[in-house]
């Protein structure tokens, strides 16, 4: 048997069957109007945020990268948890206008960002986070053309990496980012232009377990901003510290001590160097605040015996949630949480391969799984599936179509 990662804390059964928001599963997709189906619940997102909040110094920001999971529910809902909103594509931005969100409260990163999404940007307001030296320049040129003063901060590629990350976007050569010997040069010449100086941008990695190296590295953070401030000769109005908080997909995963976090950030933030000391600081999370408050549903359509191997075989699939599938940059595949969603409390007793329904060997949702027997029409919950499942995934592939999607 292949054991499966832990369901995060928060989930109930209601006779017998997965509950979510207070409703069963099977009440949730009737609902819906069938399966597959993100159901995506407004109280586990609000809890997380209340522990950030109490666990992080009151003058840290937390925005919510909205590439974890742009869902418009979720957005406007999550508009009045965060302190801004972290943007990659100019799709992203309209999505951010139409859900309310301010231009002031907007930033925009990403490496290659075409002219007209960086037009977009400046004509909208919102704070671009420049990824080059011709991204700079191209910026600056058409704040002109549309008599605007672009607000602009530098994506800093630091030499340092976030220690044991899911995926490194810090630390020797990176399409993320100016490398941090170019960057003095170039703060300058943006407020010599007369632009709108926001500041720095460090964004190290993504998905990780470990306290130790994030307060490493929020430590290495504040001490570059610091430095490239004096080396520049400007202030830093504002330095996005970048996020990498991970949450718990395979077994033996542990929790994010964040309070081990909090109090060594508030520690740093007593005894700044006095280049910092007017900057305003935030973080950005994305997975962190909305991954475990989602569940991906699923319903068995049939059930075989290859070679005594015992397969569920469901209507989603990697279609939707690549990750899990083990298709998302995993080197080794390891089972995501998952559970028999109809018989939530009922204990195990077979051992059984959970598959999607696309013509691929790579449609694995669980192998080797210790499962209650589950049959056709039984609900799978694939938990830890509200961030990089319905836009992450190839919903096209093979000609399956998007999965339906709920804020309960």
């Amino acid at each position: 048997m292949k054991p499966l990662g832990p369901i995060p804390a928060g989930f109930s059964a209601i006779a017998g069957e997965l509950a979510i928001g207070g409703l069963k599963s099977s009440a949730l997709v009737r609902k819906a109007g069938g399966t597959p189906l993100f159901v995506y619940s407004r109280e586990m997102i609000e809890a997380r945020m209340a522990a950030l909040r109490n666990a992080m110094p009151p003058q840290l920001r937390i925005h919510y990268a909205m590439k974890a999971n742009p869902y418009a529910p979720i957005l406007e809902f999550i508009a009045d948890l965060v302190d801004g909103l972290d943007v990659a594509s100019g799709g992203e931005l309209e999505l951010a206008r139409a859900a309310g969100y301010l231009a002031r409260e907007i930033s925009f990163a990403g490496p290659g960002k075409r002219d007209t999404e960086l037009k977009q940007a400046i004509a909208t307001g919102v704070t671009l986070h420049c990824e080059s030296a011709g991204e700079i320049e191209r910026a600056l040129t058409f704040g002109i053309a549309l008599q605007v003063a672009p607000r602009l901060a530098i994506r800093v590629n630091p030499s340092f990496e976030l220690r044991g990350s899911g995926m490194k976007m810090g630390g020797g050569a990176k399409p993320f980012g100016i490398d941090e010997d170019q960057v003095p040069a170039l703060a300058r010449r943006i407020v010599d232009a007369g632009a709108d100086w926001r500041g720095f941008h460090i964004y190290t990695g993504s998905q990780s377990l470990d306290a130790a190296a994030l307060i490493e590295t929020q430590g290495n953070v504040l001490d570059l901003a610091a430095r490239l401030a004096r080396e520049a000769g400007v202030a830093v109005p504002h330095l996005n510290m970048g996020g990498g908080f991970g949450i718990p997909y395979f077994d033996k995963d542990k929790p994010l001590d964040i309070a081990a976090i909090g109090a060594a950030l508030t520690g740093r933030f007593a005894s700044l160097p006095p280049e910092l000391t007017d900057t305003k600081f935030a973080i950005e999370l994305g997975r962190y605040l909305v991954g475990e408050a989602g569940v991906y549903l699923t319903r068995i359509v049939d059930r075989k015996v290859s070679h005594g191997i015992t397969y569920l075989i469901t209507d989603g699939g990697l279609h939707h949630q690549l990750a899990a599938s083990g298709n998302f940059g995993a080197v080794v595949r390891r089972n995501y949480p998952l559970a028999i969603a109809s018989r939530f409390d009922a204990p195990p007793e077979e051992e059984a391969n959970v598959v999607g329904c696309l013509c691929t060997p790579l449609d694995r949702l669980a192998d080797a799984a210790h499962l209650p027997r589950a049959e056709v029409g039984d609900l799978v919950a694939v938990f830890c599936a509200g961030a990089y499942g319905a836009t992450a995934s190839p919903s096209a592939f093979l000609g399956q179509g998007p999965a339906r999607e709920v804020l309960v």
